[in-house]
């Protein structure tokens, strides 16, 4: 029933099966006792719908024995495989191909050129005697008489056209990849706003897309897809394998300077390849199957494509908090560092002491983050181009307000360091003695350095060069109490922290000095902001990734970690290989030399030169496998005379063992034979 009086009734499930039960409800006619009559256990079989044939059929067996097969799907494609039509008293009659071609013309592109989606729906009955082969799809499904043609409007939400406008304001490019008709893609594509009559784009099926980018071999390639993919707006009649190639193409495409970003949406099982190889898979969640949304980065709840918009908003909003919050950061670091480094190698002490540093740290740190990180998203966010890939998260723009204003804030506080008792004739606090009381020629420095990072922090509310920089802040109740508390604390420190917080209570005056340098922030952030970056030729690489540092795709870096692993497995085998035989060659060597008698200095030379002699042996033999002789431990003197010898220590014998089993270990190949190495080795 309906969730209003008066209203459609409310359908659940799925919407192409809605529609046609709702088109049986309008002729006056009840489908529940069918359905009682022939419930879903009584169903004999049922042909899942197919991306590849696009249709799906359910078998049922008559009173009689007999068998009906009712199909429904693509109307251009099920027709095909109608050779019957049942006509206006319900009789089938032959289906000619000409009717066929008359059909598609009167019938179905008419419907879709108006945007409906066209459903052909047609039977086919079986003796039961034979019973069919059900496993043979292609000649069950063939040979069928056609029913009727319907045509269902999906209609576009009210709120879609407006998303996908704001998409490409954006600067981000709508495609349609949908199973539909070509006509109705197209229809579809000009009611929402993706294609625009008079424009330069490309609305094409999957079977022109796969001509155009498949050579003679039937191998996909980027050159003929790079020719495609910048015109296609629309493509019809695709398989998920259409998608997958073209997100694919899109991704590996080298037309444009840097690599595309590509975000696909999906609802079904077989868009689980394109949602996975996407940079951002939205999978849909209401109508979404298990595979898609296991596939997917992002879930959405809505179903809706105006999320997508909102998901975009948030993305840039989170990325430019990051980059607000660092360049007020960055801003505070480098003054503080210079002010209090300078300082005190000059006056031998820092104007900003230690609990004033760690309040500085906290108004730095967590304060900052806080007011600067809840910034909500407007729709400016949407008016601009997405950031590249490899673009620097300290932009140009964001490089010249840090160096600006650290500039001012160095000069205002060096001139208070130097000259300020001066100007504000009062005693000098530097070269003060070590336990003197709290200076006010420094409690001003120290509170006109907060001001300025208070009054900064709304400068670096904007990082793209805007001049109102008061725009939205009172939508950020956080971001005020933040600012309107900082300040509040800031007096409490200053007039009455004392000796702790090293500060010496100021009057009005000094106060509104303090106040009115650390607006003068503020009126410094329009001077910044009216400096193209062009006239500062070296902000234009600040930041920026040098080629060497630029990461690899994706898919080269797991290529590329599957190839450096097998070739350290491969030279961490030849070199445990050579230790082992290096090692049992010395031991047996010192076995021998206790035999002959032979000085330690001899087995030492002995040593160094079987060595070297062994690494080329090993050298050649690891580098040919398949031909190798036994080495130098069996056929030498030395494992000679260690057969002929008299009984040996236990120790002694254990060596030969080792040593003639490792002899015939080398013809095998390094990696098999580490284990044994490895407990060698240690």
């Amino acid at each position: 029933p309906p969730d209003k009086e008066g209203g459609l009734p409310k359908q659940v499930g799925n919407k192409t099966e809605c529609g046609l039960l709702g088109l049986v409800l309008d002729v006056k006619r009840d489908y529940q006792p069918i359905r009682n009559q022939i419930p879903e256990e009584k169903l004999y079989k049922v042909y899942t719908f197919n991306s590849v044939r696009k249709s799906m059929s359910t078998v049922i067996k008559l009173p009689d024995g007999s068998f009906r097969m009712y199909s429904k799907g693509a109307s251009e494609i099920v027709l095909k495989k109608c050779s019957h039509i049942l006509n206006e008293i319900g009789e089938p009659r032959v289906f000619r191909p000409r009717d066929k071609d008359e059909m598609v013309k009167k019938v179905i592109e008419p419907m879709a050129c108006d945007g409906l989606r066209t459903i052909c729906v047609a039977y086919r009955d079986f003796p039961s005697d034979p019973e069919p082969n059900w496993d043979d799809e292609n000649n069950i499904l063939s040979d069928l008489t056609a029913i009727c043609i319907v045509g269902i409007e999906d209609p576009v939400r009210p709120e879609v056209p407006d998303a996908i406008q704001k998409c490409q304001r954006a600067g981000i490019t709508v495609r349609m990849v949908t199973g539909d008709n070509i006509n109705t893609a197209r229809a579809i594509a000009i009611k929402c706003g993706i294609i625009h009559p008079g424009e330069d784009f490309l609305c094409i099926d999957g079977k022109e897309f796969n001509r155009r980018i498949r050579n003679e071999k039937g191998e996909v390639e980027q050159e003929r897809i790079d020719k495609v993919w910048p015109k296609l707006r629309v493509l019809a009649r695709s398989s998920p394998t259409d998608k997958h190639t073209l997100v694919k193409g899109i991704i590996d495409s080298t037309m444009a300077d840097q690599r595309q970003v590509v975000a696909v949406t999906g609802d079904g099982t077989n868009d689980g390849p394109a949602l996975k190889k996407a940079d951002v898979g939205f999978a849909m969640g209401i109508a979404g199957t298990d595979v898609a949304k296991e596939a997917s980065d992002i879930i959405l709840t809505d179903d809706n494509f105006s999320s997508i918009v909102k998901a975009v908003m948030w993305g840039r909003n989170v990325y430019d908090s990051i980059s607000k919050f660092l360049q007020f950061q960055l801003t505070v670091n480098v003054v503080a560092v210079i002010v209090a480094f300078t300082g005190a190698c000059i006056t031998q002490d820092s104007p900003l002491k230690a609990v004033q540093m760690l309040w500085v740290n906290l108004i730095m740190d967590t304060f900052a983050s806080l007011a600067l990180a809840t910034e909500p998203p407007t729709e400016s966010l949407l008016k601009r181009r997405p950031y590249g890939r490899n673009k620097p998260l300290i932009s140009s723009t964001m490089t010249k307000n840090i160096l600006g204003h650290g500039v001012y804030q160095l000069i205002i506080i060096f001139t208070l360091l130097f000259v300020g008792e001066k100007i504000f004739d009062i005693d000098s606090g530097r070269n003060a003695p070590l336990h003197s009381p709290p200076s006010e020629h420094y409690t001003i420095i120290f509170n006109t350095f907060v001001m300025m990072q208070l009054f900064n922090e709304i400068n670096a509310r904007k990082i793209h060069g805007e001049r109102n920089v008061f725009d939205g802040i009172f939508r950020n109740p956080i971001f005020c109490s933040i600012v309107f508390g900082t300040f509040a604390i800031q007096i409490v420190i200053v007039q009455f922290g004392g000796k702790p917080f090293s500060c010496q209570p100021l009057d009005l005056e000094k106060w509104m000095w303090c106040v009115f340098l650390g607006l003068g922030e503020l009126v410094w952030g329009q001077v910044i902001a009216s400096i193209p970056n062009s006239n500062l030729r070296f902000l234009r690489r600040a930041g920026q990734l040098t080629q060497k540092d630029e990461l690899p795709e994706e898919d080269a870096n797991e290529e590329n970690e599957e190839i450096d692993h097998a070739e350290r497995e491969l030279r961490r085998g030849q070199i445990l290989w050579f230790r082992g035989l290096n090692r049992i060659q010395t031991q047996i060597e010192v076995v021998n030399t206790f035999k002959s008698g032979t000085s330690f200095q001899g087995a030492g030379a002995l040593r160094r030169q079987s060595s070297t002699t062994s690494q080329t042996q090993d050298v050649t033999n690891v580098s040919s496998p398949s031909h190798v002789s036994l080495s130098n431990a069996l056929s030498s003197p030395t494992s000679t005379t260690a057969a002929t010898a008299p009984p040996t220590t236990g120790r002694e014998s254990e060596l030969c063992q080792s040593a003639c089993l490792l002899s015939l270990l080398q013809g095998c190949h390094p990696v098999l034979i580490n284990h044994l190495f490895l407990n060698l080795s240690y």
